[in-house]
């Protein structure tokens, strides 16, 4: 099957909830942010700027990795992109492989209509394995990323059709992208989490991005799964709910010196405040965004995201935060499974209660 049918599969599959976990959770709500009935200060003041990467967001929220390289893909990155552009948050491209090795450049060639958003690109571990530094570094000089996302997705190679079972080098090919890319590195997974030992070894590999994407939204190996046949979707459903779950894999990377990214799961305002809180510097949000634009095209996707912001900033208000920095300093009880994740000497920070 051709990257094209591939990526127009996966938007279609994606389109409803049948892609969802099926019992396993993010572990938010094993995360309670504890109410202050003095804020103190009018919730407009609440401020949401960051940066990412180097680069101002107006708030901590990127569009996460959807898609790119089939015609569809143009709309709705375009679209997306400007919604990013106006509202200052960042969007993460869809895996530019088809671009690699077709030259498909249905959305993701977006830099006119959304000239000083960050941006960022996104290539497989194998791809990025197999394909010289130099093209890599043209895909980034002539798409505009400001950055380059590195996918890890294992299970989900697994169990593909079309998949790679095979990542042998991917420590090699990381350390030699940081040092040779103009643009940094941000390693992420598709909905399987970084656990604390992986971490540590991105951290020696000169890693300091990175996207936890853990279990609890989307699972891409579900994906896979109704896209297989047997014997293979059989596997697929026995791994269905594979991986860490995306408050878990925060708490699993807690003081290691990586500016983190929480997708997987994260739906609403307040749940991007659980994970900010947990020590994530942004959020992302991948199928939400999807749904509201597939129900209303720009202005859907617009007034979803404007919600999460609006959400986010009334969670900060009400914990008594007067800033995003703060908020990863608050008052957060923790229920007793997520504490499981606790890795031994690596406590939670400061001022995190045991449920």
């Amino acid at each position: 099957m051709s990257p094209r049918s591939r990526k127009d599969e996966h938007l279609d599959l994606c389109a409803d909830d049948n892609v969802a976990f099926r019992g396993k959770t993010t572990l938010f709500e094993e995360v309670e942010l504890v109410h202050d009935a003095l804020p103190e200060r009018a919730l407009a003041d609440v401020a949401l700027g960051t940066s990412l990467l180097g680069k101002r967001l107006a708030a901590p929220v990127v569009v996460a990795a959807m898609t790119g390289g089939v015609p569809r893909a143009e709309a709705i990155n375009r679209d997306l992109a400007a919604v990013a552009q106006a509202e200052g948050l960042a969007l993460a491209l869809g895996s530019q492989r088809p671009l690699l090795e077709h030259g498909a450049r249905d959305g993701y060639f977006l830099r006119d209509v959304a000239p000083t958003a960050l941006l960022l690109g996104n290539v497989g571990l194998a791809t990025a394995r197999d394909t010289p530094t130099s093209r890599l570094a043209a895909l980034v000089r002539d798409t505009g990323v400001d950055a380059l996302c590195v996918h890890c997705n294992a299970a989900m190679e697994a169990v593909q059709p079309e998949g790679t079972a095979d990542l042998r080098g991917g420590l090699d090919t990381l350390r030699r992208l940081v040092g040779e890319l103009p643009v940094p590195v941000v390693v992420k997974e598709t909905g399987c989490g970084l656990s604390r030992r992986v971490g540590e070894r991105l951290v020696a590999a000169g890693i300091r991005a990175v996207d936890v994407s853990g279990a609890g939204g989307t699972s891409w190996v579900g994906v896979e799964a109704l896209r297989a046949e047997a014997p293979m979707r059989a596997v697929g459903e026995t791994f269905w709910d594979w991986g860490i779950p995306t408050a878990a894999s925060l708490v699993q990377l807690t003081g290691l010196p990586l500016e983190q990214v929480a997708t997987g799961g994260v739906a609403d305002g307040l749940v991007a405040a659980k994970a900010l809180a947990l020590g994530a510097r942004a959020v992302g949000l991948a199928r939400p965004v999807l749904h509201a634009w597939a129900a209303g095209g720009r202005d859907g996707a617009r007034s979803f995201l404007a919600r999460v912001v609006a959400e986010l900033r009334l969670a900060c208000w009400l914990t008594g935060t007067a800033s995003i920095t703060e908020l990863g300093g608050c008052d957060v009880v923790v229920g007793e499974r997520l504490q499981r994740w606790v890795v031994p000497g690596a406590p939670l920070p400061a001022r995190r209660q045991g449920g």
